[in-house]
């Protein structure tokens, strides 16, 4: 029978990187999404048949129909599955399904599972493992969030936003951090601990778990782990850990220590402690795996981000423009201890609020987390397919933010008055940092081709 799969929601970052996969495999793919992007082009670029908007007709041929979480059970395509009998599987079941045979390394936690999960992916890509990878962004180093390797390896981003990251049996585990984050999904934040607990055990008996000793939540579940597992952190208490460590602008470096014997001094192409906390878990990853310690240097240095993780869209001697994923108080607080160290006069923020539930739920908490920002701009919530909730607004988390800090300069913005205003008060040497899981991104696109146009006239 000819393989056809139809993927819902297939412009999304980790349902695009399953297609890849599959139609580098050779497989049939079409797919639908509610707009047309840079991606549903690449995949178009590919081969795989695009539908804008979600129909029923456009599953004709499909003999397994694969779905997002953002996808809702009522979707007209996944109901057409339903009636004619075609097999629907959730989009880490379909990740599950290209897994088999591998050895596979995952890297979940509430933060940093994506930049992680890109270092792991160049250490094996340039160490000649011949990975596949399937990442939640763009990779830098290779331009893609997926590739498909020859080799035995496979490594995953595992997203635990809706309990999908149990569906892995991972030989290698990383855990980055738990965090209070997804209640909307699990409820509780028991709930979140007990299903990263779960993952853990889901670790294979040859395998290992790299988990973050600075985590409290990972040190609780680890009490009763049996298997093996090698603790990462900025502390000392870990069995890899940092010390003399100096941030140059969003480089770093720092000499690494395992089980206290100091391995070398490695330099990061990247800035904050967070991720000179990530950084620590590839390293702890490539010595297990035995791979060379200059190639582990090379890679931590050569790194090239990823897409909206602290990424410079723009910079020359007046101006610098950095986007950011961060839409967590955690994240953000992450993003602008990172962005300090560079030599700037001034830090202004723009926040675009991602979900009205994780707004209502972290309120006080976002409130607190732009200390850093000098100036700050909040706009209206990207609702990611949510309802509204009443009184919950980028307005209302403004009024609470000058309720923490009534000295605070900053101002909610409708998004399309936003690249106006920061050009009316810009100044040399000021850096503006875009912050948000929705389409700030392109606001952040805006800002830079008007900032492009002012020096051609000058």
């Amino acid at each position: 029978m000819n393989r056809h799969y139809h993927l819902i929601g297939i412009g999304g970052i980790g349902m695009s990187g399953i297609a890849q996969l599959f139609l580098r495999r050779g497989i049939k793919i079409s797919g639908s999404d509610l707009k047309e992007s840079k991606t549903t082009d690449e995949l178009k670029r590919l081969g795989a048949q695009i539908f804008i908007g979600h129909n029923p007709k456009n599953i004709a041929g499909a003999n397994l129909i694969i779905y997002s979480s953002a996808i809702k059970t009522d979707n007209p395509e996944i109901t057409r599955a339903k009636r004619l009998g075609i097999l629907l599987m959730k989009r880490a079941e379909a990740l599950a399904k290209l897994m088999e045979g591998k050895v596979v390394v995952t890297v979940s936690g509430s933060h940093g599972k994506t930049t992680t999960t890109s270092l792991v992916s160049c250490l094996l890509l340039e160490s000649g493992f011949s990975p596949t990878v399937a990442i939640g962004g763009i990779l830098r180093n290779i331009d893609t969030n997926a590739s498909l390797g020859n080799g035995k390896f496979f490594v995953a981003e595992a997203d635990e936003s809706d309990g999908s990251f149990l569906c892995y049996q991972p030989k290698y585990s990383i855990i980055t951090n738990i965090d209070y984050e997804h209640i909307d999904y699990y409820s509780d934040f028991k709930n979140v601990v007990n299903a990263f607990k779960e993952f853990l055990n889901k670790t294979q008996e040859d395998g290992c778990a790299f988990c973050c000793n600075d985590d409290i939540n990972i040190k609780n579940i680890l009490k009763d782990y049996k298997k093996s597992y090698l603790s990462f952190g900025l502390k000392k208490n870990a069995d890899v850990y940092p010390r003399n460590i100096k941030m140059n602008g969003l480089s770093s470096e720092f000499d690494c220590f395992y089980k206290d014997k100091l391995v070398d001094r490695f330099h990061l192409a990247l800035g904050g402690e967070h991720n000179i906390s990530n950084a620590l878990s590839v390293i702890a990853l490539g010595l297990k795996l035995d791979i060379k310690l200059g190639m582990i240097k090379k890679v931590l240095s050569g790194y090239k981000g990823v897409a909206r993780r602290l990424e410079i869209k723009f910079r020359d001697e007046r101006y610098l423009v950095i986007d950011d994923y961060a839409h967590h108080p955690t994240e953000i607080r992450a993003a602008l201890e990172a962005v300090k160290n560079l030599k700037v006069k001034r830090i202004i923020v723009v926040f675009q609020p991602h979900r009205f539930t994780r707004t209502k739920l972290l309120l006080d908490e976002f409130a607190k987390s732009f200390d850093l920002a000098d100036y700050l701009v909040v706009t209206d919530i990207y609702a990611a397919s949510e309802l509204p909730l009443e009184g919950i607004s980028g307005s209302s988390m403004c009024d609470k933010i000058k309720e923490y800090n009534p000295n605070k300069k900053l101002r909610f913005l409708p998004k399309e008055e936003i690249t106006g205003h920061i050009l009316e008060i810009i100044k040399p040497q000021d850096l503006v940092i875009t912050l948000g899981a929705g389409d700030i991104g392109r606001t952040s696109d805006e800002l830079v081709e008007r900032l492009k146009r002012q020096d051609q006239v000058k």
